[in-house]
């Protein structure tokens, strides 16, 4: 049934469980402090400059490392780093120290931890910041990027992890 008039929080979540999207660490470091955090809601703005976006919830304070440091890198995960995603989820309640140990990390351009085994890294300078609703949109300017290996994509859908 088409719903046309106020839609609940829970429905549209129920909704947008079937919404199959690619898994990623969106990361930083600088004055601010370190934090990386798993996203769905992730995707490219423009090729010209190259762009990118992503959307944290801003009633998580420490989510404001992400605009205090200026700078993020989006790690997009691959088949079989389930563990990366589901710790930097928070469901596990690890810290981030113990997140951040989970695996290798390294730098490229703006000092965000990037993760050399990712299908791709989009490392950022950010350049606008949006606020809508629970969440802030974070735009980033793609100073660095790593291509990985040929690998699987790992996916979220249906509430759960898909290999593509």
């Amino acid at each position: 049934m088409l719903k046309t008039n106020d839609v609940a929080p829970q429905d549209y979540r129920n909704a947008m469980a079937h919404f199959a999207g690619a898994v990623h660490v969106i990361t930083t470091d600088g004055a601010a402090g370190r934090r990386g955090v798993t996203v769905i809601a992730a995707c490219s703005v423009s090729d010209n400059p190259p762009t990118v976006l992503a959307c944290l919830n801003r009633q998580n304070p420490s989510n404001d490392l992400f605009l205090n440091n200026g700078v993020f890198a989006l790690n997009t995960l691959a088949a079989g780093q389930e563990e990366l995603a589901n710790a930097f989820s928070g469901l596990t309640g690890l810290s981030q120290d113990e997140r951040f140990g989970l695996a290798e990390w390294d730098t490229i351009s703006t000092g965000a931890p990037t993760l050399p085994g990712a299908l791709a890294v989009f490392d950022c300078q950010l350049i606008d910041a949006k606020e809508l609703a629970t969440h802030r949109i974070y735009f980033g300017k793609v100073t660095g990027l790593r291509i990985g290996a040929n690998l699987k994509p790992l996916l979220y859908h249906d509430r759960g992890y898909r290999i593509l």
